[in-house]
């Protein structure tokens, strides 16, 4: 019979070993798609795509950082030509924050390049393995779905 201190340390050692391959992961499809963009102007960028066009605020709000940081990104991000401002019809003291369409080819160019190497990299284990990480992904979006708003 394993213990509650035993389950509670089991917990933990995977969480520490999950939490590094997910880093690693991370940092590796980073290096694979190229230098375009920093890993917080791309996931602004992204969020901007899939809920846009938003307020800074409520980029701020989805990204987790504090409403002049998420003003720089779209700074950086409208300079590079990636977003575009629109005046916000319901407070003429914001402003709207849309993705133009280099932005859509960057974003779209970024993810190939990072599905390919991430395929590539599957591509060398088992058919097993490659389910079990299908499973493990289900797992993964179920937990971040369910993560409750700070």
């Amino acid at each position: 019979m394993v213990s509650t201190l035993d389950q509670d340390q089991n917990t933990l050692e995977t969480a520490s070993r999950l939490r590094l391959a997910i880093a690693r992961t991370a940092r590796r499809l980073r290096q694979n798609s190229g230098t375009e963009l920093t890993a917080a102007l791309t996931a602004a960028l992204a969020t901007v795509e899939a809920r846009g066009p938003l307020t800074p605020s409520e980029l701020a709000q989805i990204e987790n950082v504090k409403r002049p940081t998420a003003t720089r990104i779209v700074a950086r991000l409208e300079e590079q030509g990636l977003v575009q401002r629109a005046a916000d019809p319901s407070d003429r003291r914001s402003f709207l924050v849309g993705i133009t369409g280099e932005g859509r080819s960057l974003l779209r160019r970024l993810r190939t390049r990072k599905n390919a190497y991430l395929a590539r990299r599957l591509r060398e284990l088992d058919p097993e393995d490659v389910a079990a990480l299908d499973r493990a992904s289900d797992v993964l979006e179920r937990l971040l779905e369910t993560e409750p708003r700070t």
